[in-house]
């Protein structure tokens, strides 16, 4: 019996965790088998336990690299588990995001890339747009988190300086099917504000991105400034 008010809602969170972990939840929106191929790729926070949930629901071939944050790996096989710096992204996580953009290359209209985001995703794939450096990244993102811009902010940024983030990574799959997994920690779950949006469209542009910028006094390099001023880096 729960006898007090602080009890009751104690295990009224434990209750609400417990439901939407992805044991339970992934499982249950796992998509038919394809003709062809299925890879498996995706970034997050969660996607240690992502990855462990589709390889022990998934009784076919798969083949897979998800990318997770330091310390949350689980025991998979099949599906390889990289670990990468979070909030701010590393070499580690640079390499990562190179071999994802390479799994999901070349495939045909018969594959299915199964993508699992959850939160922490927008550092963890980490792939600088134009001439910018993997350190200038970091400048600009550790700056991003200090101002006080808000989550949409600086999600608007990274997206711009990103060939992957903003539909980057979808662009990448054609013509491949894509599917996205997703497990929110934004207010409003947004698709496309879990982890930078990698495999949905984005409604900021280049102009919103350099006004934040500017709003936050921001001092970025020069090749972040040139980026933003590339309307090549306009997102999807």
């Amino acid at each position: 019996m729960i006898d007090t008010p602080n009890a009751f809602l104690m295990e009224l969170f434990k209750s609400a965790v417990a439901a939407a972990q992805p044991a339970i939840r992934v499982p249950v929106f796992l998509p038919e088998k394809p003709d062809g191929r299925l890879v498996i790729v995706g970034a997050g926070k969660a996607g240690g336990a992502m990855a462990e949930a589709v390889e022990k629901a998934w009784d076919g071939p798969l083949d897979g690299l998800v990318i997770t944050r330091y310390g949350h790996v689980r025991p998979t096989e099949r599906i390889e588990l990289v670990e990468a710096s979070h909030p701010v992204p590393d070499e580690a996580g640079f390499e990562a995001t190179k071999r994802i953009m390479e799994k999901v290359s070349g495939l045909t209209k018969d594959d299915l890339v199964l993508c699992l985001i959850s939160g922490g995703g927008s550092a963890l794939l980490t792939f600088p747009a134009g001439n910018i450096t993997l350190a200038e990244k970091q400048q600009v993102n550790e700056k991003l988190l200090a101002c006080g811009a808000h989550i949409g902010e600086m999600n608007c940024v990274r997206k711009h300086l990103s060939s992957i983030k903003g539909g980057g990574l979808a662009a990448a799959t054609h013509p491949a099917r894509l599917i996205t997994l997703a497990i929110s920690d934004v207010p409003g779950d947004d698709p496309d504000a879990i982890g930078s949006g990698p495999t949905v469209g984005d409604p900021t542009t280049l102009e919103d991105a350099r006004q934040i910028i500017d709003q936050y006094n921001i001092d970025a390099p020069q090749s972040v400034i040139d980026a933003l001023n590339n309307a090549d880096n306009e997102t999807l």
